[in-house]
């Protein structure tokens, strides 16, 4: 089984239930197993809490060596990615120096409870780092016929969730895009290990 690994930081829930619905396009792909990690998150001294409030176990260097795959994913913040986020891959810089995610492929994701909030800045300061580690970005191809109409999140830079009047819940719209790109993503990874 390839291990396609989902790590994500989510602060109200909207982020993880995208995780989720990637993760269900990952495993609807044969050989192909998602696995779920969040990050730690960070205290409002600037200190790592050392705790995830998702119940997912926490990402470690090892999951990163172990995977066929990567999606990213996290909230809006300012139009960049979060810190929780931004601090643990920060961290990488051994997995870059030994060269542990090149040709791996990689997607991303986000979610923001504004319409011009920064999906898409957000999911391109998640695609630097990818890049920089050598990895393979796949995104959501047009052919996809919902980026066409729908009214909600989704972008060819990845999947991402409108918040819309805090209703908590993904569109279906947002969870369909979500999960094509989870199911590119382990198709890419099954194309790339033969």
């Amino acid at each position: 089984m390839l291990k396609i690994l989902v790590i994500y930081y989510s602060r109200h829930g909207n982020t993880r239930q995208l995780a989720r619905h990637i993760a269900r396009g990952i495993e609807q792909v044969d050989g192909c197993e998602a696995i779920l990690r969040t990050v730690a998150d960070i205290d409002p001294q600037g200190q790592l809490a050392g705790s995830s409030q998702t119940g997912d176990p926490i990402v470690t260097h090892a999951d990163l060596q172990q995977c066929a795959g990567l999606a990213l994913g996290s909230p809006v913040r300012f139009g960049n990615m979060a810190a929780p986020l931004k601090h643990f891959i920060d961290s990488t810089s051994a997995q870059w120096l030994s060269g542990t995610l090149i040709s791996k492929p990689a997607c991303v994701f986000t979610s923001s409870s504004s319409m011009h909030g920064g999906h898409e800045t957000t999911l391109q300061s998640m695609l630097l780092p990818l890049l920089h580690h050598g990895m393979l970005v796949v995104g959501l191809p047009y052919s996809e016929p919902l980026l066409h109409t729908t009214r909600h999140g989704g972008t060819p830079y990845g999947a991402s969730h409108l918040n819309e009047g805090q209703s908590k819940h993904i569109h279906p719209d947002e969870a369909v895009l979500a999960q094509a790109l989870g199911k590119r993503l382990a198709w890419t990874a099954q194309k790339l290990n033969g």
